[in-house]
Formats: C-alpha cells, sequence, structure tokens
C-alpha cells in the first residue's frame, strides 16, 4: 500500500465526494501535468476516450500532449453519483485547436479510489462539439 495521502479518503459523504470533485477540477484547471498526477495511484488504470493509459509516468506524457494541443483549456465538473470509493462523474470543457477554432467536449467518467484517496481507476467517455467562440461559458 502506498504511503501517499489524497483527503478526503474513502468511503465518501456527500460533502467529502464534493470536495473531491472540486479538487480534481482545480487540479485539471491548473494544466499542470505533475500536480495532476499525484491524485492517481502509481499504476492507476485510464480510458480515455479510445485511449489506455496506465501509470503516472504515462499520465503526465497524455497530459502534456493534451495541453500542448487544446489550448484555453477551462473545465468544469459535477458530481452525478457516489458510494463508498466510487464516484461518476460528468463534466464539460472548452478548448481552441491549433487551429483557432474552439470545442466544446462533454463526458462522464467512474472513479474508483484506493484507501488512501488515490484515485486508481479512471474511465472517461467524451464527445467534442464545433462552437463558436461567441457560444463559449467555460471563461
Amino acid at each position: 500500500m502506498s504511503s501517499e495521502i489524497k483527503h478526503p479518503l474513502p468511503p465518501f459523504t456527500s460533502e467529502t465526494a464534493l470536495q473531491k470533485v472540486q479538487l480534481a477540477e482545480d487540479a485539471w484547471n491548473s494544466k499542470n501535468p505533475e500536480k495532476v498526477s499525484k491524485a492517481y495511484t502509481i499504476d492507476s488504470e485510464w480510458r480515455n476516450r479510445t485511449q489506455f493509459i496506465n501509470g503516472r509516468e504515462e499520465i503526465v506524457q497524455f497530459l502534456t500532449q493534451k495541453w500542448k494541443k487544446e489550448r484555453h483549456y477551462k473545465l468544469k465538473k459535477e458530481l452525478w453519483g457516489f458510494k463508498d470509493n466510487r464516484m461518476a462523474v460528468r463534466f464539460e470543457y472548452e478548448f481552441q485547436d491549433e487551429y483557432d477554432k474552439w470545442y466544446r467536449a462533454y463526458g462522464n467518467e467512474l472513479w474508483e479510489f484506493d484507501a488512501n484517496g488515490l484515485m486508481q481507476k479512471r474511465y472517461a467517455s467524451i464527445n467534442d462539439l464545433k462552437i463558436n467562440e461567441n457560444e463559449r461559458k467555460l471563461t
């Protein structure tokens, strides 16, 4: 078991589940791959769209590339449900691509945490929608 601890810890209450979601949103909006990776177990397992990512090292690589391509990234997460050490989260984010086109991505994530509050599994399903700059709502 890891000696790292990331509060709040499971089993979650309504209050601590909402706190965990807000912490995740804040970390991702920092666009700092190293910071984000510290919320996950060393051997964390992800599915992100059609990509399978394993471990912090791959998480950092993935996020570094993501935020090079997705400029002006802004994310909003919403808790949909939780039980014990698991959560379901809805999210949307907006970004501008390298051709200055704007997108809003919608998705759902399933999260599973270890006893130390580190996320050990993250499964994300995501769809992108082209938007005009004047349609942005996450500024």
